[in-house]
C-alpha cells in the first residue's frame, strides 16, 4: 500500500463523566489530539477519531450516593456536559461514545472472556476490608482513616490528600467505612489478576529498545517503572457499577475500570464503523494501521504499559506506535483542583466568552505542557488575542482582503513584474508549510503553531513594508502584484491555521469564497487565480477588553476565598459566662429606618433604627459588606442596652447583632418579618 492509503487510529483518554471537563484537560490531551487528527485529515488521510465517557469506577458511585441520585444519573448529566461542550469548542471527534453502552459492556466482557479462557489472567484470594453493616466490600475510596504518614485523620484509601502520599488502605490507623461510619473487617475475595511481571521482559524490549524515539517524558517514566519492576495487576473488584465479569462464581464483582475503559476506544470504533460501513478490525487489527495514543502525564503507565500488555495478551490487536502524553496545565500559578474547583471548566468558558473557542484553543496551544508543567494566566490568555491574533494574523487578513474589495471590487488582481520583495516572499511562503508539517510529524504543537503565525508575519510585514495603500495614487499596477501576493498568503492561511483555528479558517474560505483546501496545495503561490471574486471581509477577532479579564479574575478570586473559608476552622466557644450576666443584656427587634456613608470612614455606616420605644442612632461597621440602600427596611436585632459610645463625633446608641461566616462575610440576625419593632428576643 502506498503512503496515502495508510490508516490511523486516533484516541484521546476518555474524560471521567464524574464533572466537566477543564483546560487542563484541553492542553493535555484534547487540542493536541484535535490538532493532529484535523492535519491527517487535511492530508487526505484514513483516519478515525474516537474518544468516549469513562462511566464506570468508585468515585462515581461516591457522587451518586453524595447527590442521592443513581450512578446512571450522575454519568448521564456529565456524558451530556461534556459531548456539547466538546462539540461547541471543535473537537472533531469522529465518534464520541461512553463506556455504559450495550457494544461497550459486550465488547469489554468478550475481551475478559476470550483471555480468561486462554489463562492468561491469575487468580487470586486475598483479605480486603468489608462493611458487615451493609454487607459490601470497600473499594479504596470507601474507605477512610488516620494516615500514617501526617497523622490526617480523613485519608482515604489509596491516598492522603493532605500531604499527597499513595497508600493502601491496609496502612491507614483505625479504619472506617465511609458509607456507614463502621469499623469495616478483612474478608477474603477472590480476583483475577493480570500478571505484569511476565510481560515485563518484553515490555523493555518493546519500549526500551524498539521506541526510543518517544517524548523524553513518556520514555523516561515508563523506563521508571520497569526500573522498579512490575507486579500482577487485578483486572476486578467487588462493586456494583461497572461490566460484571463473565464467569461463574463471579457475582457482585466487575472488571476493574483501568482495565475496562481503555477498552472503550474499541467499541467506540466498532459504533463508528457501523455507522459509516466500515470494518473496525481495519483500523485496530491491520498492520496498515498505526494506532496513536493522546494522553495525560497521569495515564502513561496504563496506555505504555497496562493497554499494551491487554493487547499483546490478547494477540490480535496492534501495539500503539506513540503515545505522546503532555504534562500538566496549572492555572495562574497554582495547580489545578477539581475538588477545589480551580479550575477554567470547558462549559462555563463556552457561556462567559462565545464565539472564541479559537483565542481558548490558540492560547492553549501556545502555552501547551509538551514536556514540562506550564501555566494559563488570563493576562496572557488577552496578550497573546490582541497582540497576537488582532494584531498580526487579524490585521493582516483584514488589511488584504478590505484592500482588495476597495481598489478591485473583490476580483483578484494579476500579477506584474516581481521585485525581490515579492520573490523572498513567494520563497518564505512555499516553505513555512513545510516547516509546520514537519512539527506537527514530530507532536511539537507549540512549534507547529509558531510556524503558522510565521506566515501570518509574513504576510502582516510584506503589507507593512510595500504600503500599498500610499503606492495606490502613485503606481496602481504595482498594487496590483501586491494584492495578489497577500491573498495567496491568505489563502495558505486557511489551509494550515485549520488544524489550529478551524472557526478562523472556516471563516478565511468564507472570505475568499473557495472550497476548503487541502494540505497538499498549501505552499502554492497561484491558488487564486486571477480574476477570481472574493466577498466582503469580517473581523476575525476582537481586542478583549481590561473588564472581560478582570472578571475571570473574579471567579477565581471569589474560588479562592471560598476555598479558604472552608478550610478555615469555626472559632472555639468563648469562656462561659453566668446566667445572671447574660440576663443582664436586652436585645430587641428592630427596623433599619434611614442608613447613609459617612464620608471619613470605609467601615461605619450611619444607622436610624426603630427599636420600638424609640428611635435609635447607630453606628455599624457594615459599610464594607452592605449599601444602604439595600438595608433599609430591614428587621434586625439590637442590643439597646450596651452603654452610648462616641465615635467621629457621633454617639452610638446600641449595636446591631451579626453574624460573621468563616470567609469574613457578615449576615445579618434577621427576625420574621411580621415581628414588631421592641419585641424582646430572649
Amino acid at each position: 500500500m502506498t503512503e496515502q492509503s495508510k490508516r490511523y487510529t486516533i484516541t484521546a483518554a476518555l474524560p471521567y463523566a464524574n464533572g466537566p471537563v477543564h483546560i487542563g484537560h484541553l492542553a493535555g490531551v484534547y487540542v493536541p489530539a484535535d490538532i493532529y487528527v484535523r492535519y491527517l485529515r487535511s492530508k487526505g488521510e484514513d483516519v478515525v477519531f474516537v474518544c468516549g465517557s469513562d462511566e464506570h469506577g468508585v468515585p462515581i458511585t461516591i457522587r451518586a450516593k453524595k447527590e442521592g441520585v443513581t450512578p446512571q444519573q450522575v454519568v448521564d448529566k456529565y456524558h451530556g456536559i461534556i459531548k456539547n461542550a466538546f462539540a461547541d469548542f471543535g473537537i472533531s471527534f469522529d465518534i464520541y461514545s461512553r463506556t455504559s453502552s450495550k457494544t461497550h459492556a459486550e465488547t469489554a466482557a468478550d475481551y475478559f472472556k476470550k483471555m480468561y479462557d486462554e489463562g492468561k489472567f491469575v487468580e487470586q484470594t486475598s483479605e480486603q476490608y468489608y462493611d458487615e453493616k451493609n454487607n459490601q466490600f470497600l473499594a479504596d475510596r470507601y474507605i477512610m482513616g488516620e494516615c500514617p504518614k501526617c497523622g490526617n485523620p480523613d485519608a482515604y484509601g489509596d491516598q492522603c490528600e493532605k500531604c499527597g502520599s499513595t497508600l493502601s488502605p491496609r496502612e491507614l490507623v483505625n479504619p472506617r467505612s465511609t458509607i456507614s461510619g463502621e469499623q469495616p473487617i478483612l474478608k477474603e475475595t477472590t480476583h483475577w489478576y493480570l500478571p505484569l511481571d511476565k510481560y515485563e521482559p518484553w515490555l523493555k524490549e518493546w519500549i526500551l529498545e524498539q521506541n526510543k524515539d518517544w517524548k523524553s517524558n513518556v520514555y523516561g517514566q515508563c523506563k521508571s517503572w520497569l526500573d522498579s519492576g512490575l507486579m500482577p495487576r487485578a483486572v476486578t473488584r467487588d462493586l456494583n457499577w461497572g461490566v460484571p465479569v463473565p464467569v461463574e462464581g463471579a457475582d457482585g464483582k466487575v472488571l476493574y475500570v483501568w482495565f475496562d475503559a481503555p477498552i472503550g476506544y474499541i467499541s467506540a470504533t466498532k459504533d463508528w464503523a457501523t455507522e459509516n460501513g466500515k470494518n473496525w478490525e481495519d483500523y485496530w487489527k491491520s498492520e496498515e494501521a498505526e494506532l496513536i495514543h493522546f494522553i495525560g502525564k497521569d495515564n502513561i503507565v496504563f496506555h505504555c504499559i497496562i493497554f499494551p500488555s491487554m493487547l499483546k495478551g490478547d494477540g490480535s490487536y496492534i501495539l500503539p506506535k506513540n503515545v505522546p502524553a503532555n504534562e500538566f496545565l496549572n492555572l495562574e500559578g497554582d495547580k489545578i483542583s477539581t475538588s477545589r474547583n480551580w479550575a477554567v471548566w470547558l462549559h462555563e468558558y463556552l457561556n462567559d466568552l462565545p464565539d472564541k473557542q479559537d483565542v481558548l484553543r490558540y492560547t492553549l496551544c501556545a502555552n501547551m505542557p509538551e514536556t514540562k508543567d506550564n501555566d494559563f494566566t488570563w493576562k496572557d490568555y488577552q496578550t497573546r488575542n490582541n497582540s497576537e491574533l488582532v494584531a498580526i494574523l487579524g490585521n493582516f487578513v483584514n488589511r488584504a482582503v478590505v484592500l482588495t474589495n476597495k481598489y478591485y471590487d473583490g476580483a483578484i488582481p494579476a500579477r506584474g513584474e516581481l521585485q525581490q520583495i515579492d520573490l523572498d516572499t513567494l520563497d518564505a511562503l512555499e516553505v513555512l508549510p513545510e516547516k509546520i508539517a514537519a512539527a506537527l510529524d514530530k507532536y511539537k504543537f507549540r512549534e507547529a503553531l509558531a510556524a503558522m503565525m510565521e506566515l501570518a508575519r509574513l504576510g502582516n510585514k510584506y503589507l507593512a513594508d510595500t504600503e500599498p495603500w500610499k503606492l495606490a495614487k502613485t503606481d496602481a499596477e504595482r498594487v496590483k502584484t501586491i494584492m495578489n501576493i497577500a491573498l495567496q498568503i491568505v489563502a495558505n492561511l486557511s489551509i494550515v491555521a485549520e488544524p489550529f483555528l478551524p472557526f478562523t479558517a472556516a471563516k478565511l474560505v468564507e472570505m475568499l469564497n473557495i472550497d476548503t483546501l487541502k494540505w497538499r496545495e498549501a505552499g502554492r503561490q497561484d491558488i487564486l487565480g486571477d480574476g477570481h471574486q472574493i466577498n466582503k471581509g469580517q473581523l476575525l477577532f476582537e481586542k478583549l477588553e481590561d473588564a472581560t479579564i478582570d472578571a475571570q479574575m473574579q471567579k477565581l478570586e471569589d474560588t479562592k476565598k471560598a476555598n479558604e473559608a472552608e478550610n478555615t476552622p469555626v472559632a472555639p466557644a468563648k469562656e462561659d459566662c453566668s446566667f445572671d450576666d447574660f440576663m443582664k443584656m436586652d436585645i430587641r427587634v428592630g427596623e433599619i429606618l434611614e442608613a447613609e456613608k459617612l464620608k471619613k470612614s470605609k467601615k461605619l455606616l450611619k444607622l436610624k433604627v426603630d427599636v420600638g420605644f424609640e428611635t435609635r442612632t447607630i453606628l455599624s461597621g457594615i459599610a464594607q459588606h452592605f449599601s444602604p440602600e439595600e438595608i433599609v427596611g430591614k428587621k434586625v436585632q439590637v442590643l439597646v442596652n450596651l452603654p452610648p459610645r462616641k465615635m467621629m463625633g457621633i454617639e452610638s446608641e446600641g449595636m446591631v447583632m451579626m453574624a460573621e461566616a468563616k470567609d469574613g462575610s457578615l449576615r445579618f440576625m434577621e427576625p420574621s418579618a411580621d415581628t414588631e419593632a421592641g419585641s424582646m428576643i430572649s
